[in-house]
């Protein structure tokens, strides 16, 4: 099942009222959406933006839920098609769907075997699979090193070419196998698995979820109304990083002004309910 993250501090930053146009950069599985929608009746939308089409078939017709499956990439172009105006807020929550890591069979999780595909979009040509066969070491190792911040990203590329060579890397299962050879025995047993920065670099690389992040946030600012609100959950420090700067950037040139000057995590309540939420970061800012 699938339990927005921060759903409770998102409408609070948000303060939806009614006849208020929002949109939802990552819809998913609409969990923040109803939540805006809640208070934004009775003629306030959200336009639900996705990659994966899959998650957007998905979804029942939902009454002043727009949606769109495309890349938040094109946000000015989709706001401008939908003729979408007077926006008073805008969320990402850069987080994967539950349905991504339990459904697809993509191979997000390192927890089954499944085929090396991780993609969002399943029209994009490349998949995680392509990285691994394909790319040259060094590529590989790059990726694992700036995408991952992978320690052992020479020794993994290293084996993951040797291993090619003998036969090609098709499924999950294999890839754990490398990094078991590859990664020295005393760190495969870390609070955090072994495999995630691995499977998290791949899954970035694959999406180009970090290029796509940058242009995506000066057209927000664009498309919102002045003292509209921008919302950001992130889930790892390289997404946090690109957010933090944005914001400081854009609050230095006096178009945005942070509200949260420290990212707001989730509690121990939803920790225990949600434990996916616990790297949750949530960073708000409002158009000046």
């Amino acid at each position: 099942m699938h339990i927005p993250v921060l759903q409770k501090e998102v409408v609070e930053y948000l303060g939806p009222k009614p006849n208020e146009n929002f949109i939802d950069c990552t819809v998913g599985e609409a969990g923040h959406s109803l939540a805006i929608l809640e208070h934004n009746g009775p003629k306030g939308k959200v336009l639900g933006i996705d990659r994966d089409k899959n998650q957007i078939l998905k979804l029942k017709k939902i009454e002043r839920l727009i949606l769109v499956n495309d890349n938040f990439s094109n946000l000015k172009e989709i706001v401008k098609k939908e003729k979408f105006n007077s926006v008073s807020g805008i969320l990402f929550d850069l987080g994967m769907a539950s349905s991504h890591l339990e459904e697809s069979g993509r191979g997000f999780s390192f927890l089954k075997k499944e085929p090396l595909d991780m993609r969002y979009d399943l029209e994009n040509p490349l998949t995680a699979e392509k990285i691994l066969n394909y790319w040259s070491e060094l590529d590989i190792e790059k990726i694992l090193e700036e995408f991952g911040e992978e320690k052992f990203s020479s020794q993994i590329a290293r084996e993951i070419i040797k291993q090619r060579k003998v036969r090609p890397i098709s499924n999950t299962v294999q890839l754990i196998d490398i990094l078991k050879t590859a990664i020295p025995y005393k760190y495969q047993h870390q609070r955090i698995h072994f495999a995630t920065r691995t499977f998290q670099a791949l899954r970035i690389a694959v999406n180009e979820e970090l290029n796509y992040l940058k242009q995506a946030l000066p057209q927000a600012i664009e498309v919102l109304n002045k003292e509209g609100k921008l919302a950001i959950i992130s889930f790892h420090s390289l997404e946090d990083r690109i957010v933090k700067n944005f914001f400081k950037e854009k609050s230095l040139t006096g178009e945005l002004k942070i509200l949260t000057k420290k990212p707001i995590g989730p509690g121990e309540q939803e920790i225990k309910i949600n434990p996916r939420s616990r790297s949750g970061k949530l960073r708000v800012a409002t158009k000046q």
